[in-house]
């Protein structure tokens, strides 16, 4: 008897294991926050593709502003539409943090490295870097 109730607690731990793992990673859908304003500024989603880790802009908050255009980007980005952007590219899990890759500002049309990583299970610490310097933003998750 013992041994049965053992065995049904291990199967519905490992059963629950992966809803449990999944509501402390990065992936799904944040809130972006403007550092300055405080803001709500879009809605990105963080997914995984072929191993790396990117973010897509999937909404803008602002109704004046779901049809702009990266009009400072450079290069493919240049004068394409701000909603459907990959601003997060390449990122890979090291530690308890994702790096080793890009996010991108539109506003500025610039490219910092980035660090993602969460703060609690409902904000994601996102941290881009020029040299030694550096500014943080606080997503909050997207809860349906």
């Amino acid at each position: 008897m013992l041994v049965m109730k053992k065995l049904a607690i291990y199967v519905i731990l490992f059963l629950l294991l992966p809803f449990l793992a999944s509501a402390q990673d990065i992936f799904g859908k944040w809130k972006t926050i403007d550092d300055e304003t405080g803001e709500a500024k879009s809605i990105v989603e963080i997914y995984r593709d072929n191993g790396k880790v990117y973010g897509k802009i999937v909404e803008i908050l602002n109704p004046a502003n779901k049809n702009a255009l990266c009009e400072k980007c450079e290069g493919e980005e240049k004068n394409k539409p701000v909603l459907g952007l990959i601003l997060i590219k390449d990122m890979e899990k090291e530690g308890e943090y994702y790096k080793q890759g890009i996010i991108f500002d539109p506003e500025r049309g610039k490219k910092y490295k980035c660090r993602l990583g969460l703060k609690d299970a409902n904000t994601l610490e996102v941290r881009g870097y020029i040299s030694f310097l550096y500014a943080t933003q606080y997503w909050k998750r997207v809860v349906n």
